[in-house]
């Protein structure tokens, strides 16, 4: 049974991957996304989320909580002042893990981890497109077009050939 055993060693001892997963975060923080391996791009999605839930709320304190986990200053500084009223609104979710494949010399599982707030490609607040299927796009050509006259019956052809 795996009674207790809720985090992942990663193949480290505890200071080893303290300081790793610190460093990950502060790289996260500034560039916004970065390239793992999905076992570390987890561990540090559990790391990072309440640390930026922390951020929401700027007191002494969270600063101070969150300094004790990053231990860098320019890290928490952009984490308060920019990345944080960004994602005021959202209730947790803060980071989106994107597999790539496997790295060609180890064959690793590789992920892309990113803020999902800083992401342009997926846009939330991009305009719909309209829905159109073929037919309906036929009948707004015909709609457009100009009515055309209605074909003269054969009666009238016959009486237009004899007024000449």
């Amino acid at each position: 049974m795996r009674h207790g055993k809720k985090i992942n060693h990663l193949g480290r001892q505890t200071a080893h991957r303290k300081a790793m997963l610190a460093n990950m975060a502060c790289s996260l923080i500034e560039h916004k996304r970065i390239n793992t391996t999905v076992a570390k791009a987890k561990a540090l999605k559990q790391f990072v989320e309440p640390l930026v839930t922390k951020s929401k709320e700027d007191t002494t304190h969270n600063r101070r909580i969150v300094f004790s986990k990053l231990r860098d200053k320019e890290a928490i500084t952009e984490l308060f002042r920019e990345v944080a009223p960004k994602v005021g609104d959202r209730p947790g979710g803060y980071t989106r893990i994107i597999k790539l494949g496997n790295r060609l010399g180890d064959n690793a599982d590789m992920a892309l981890i990113e803020l999902v707030d800083y992401n342009e490609t997926y846009n939330v607040n991009k305009p719909e497109k309209k829905k159109s299927t073929r037919r309906a796009g036929r009948g707004k050509k015909a709609a457009d077009a100009p009515q055309a006259k209605p074909e003269a019956s054969a009666d009238d052809k016959k009486t237009e050939g004899n007024e000449e």
